[in-house]
């Protein structure tokens, strides 16, 4: 399935949000993810369907100060 991921166009075989973050290594609660500009939480990554071109935004904290 082909998705924009952070700005950059992916070619990744996952039909979940779910699963696409396990297919890119991305673990934890912290993470903040969006699809096609609506947030998605973190109980419903697993039914949330992914789609040809969706626009996938995942966001990490960062540490300092």
């Amino acid at each position: 399935m082909r998705l924009i991921i952070n700005g950059e166009a992916q070619t990744i075989a996952a039909t979940t949000l779910s699963q696409l973050l396990t297919a890119l290594d991305y673990e934890g609660d912290w993470l903040a993810t969006a699809v096609n500009g609506e947030l998605v939480h973190r109980e419903d990554r697993d039914d949330h369907a992914l789609n040809d071109n969706d626009r996938i935004e995942i966001l990490t904290p960062m540490q300092g100060g």
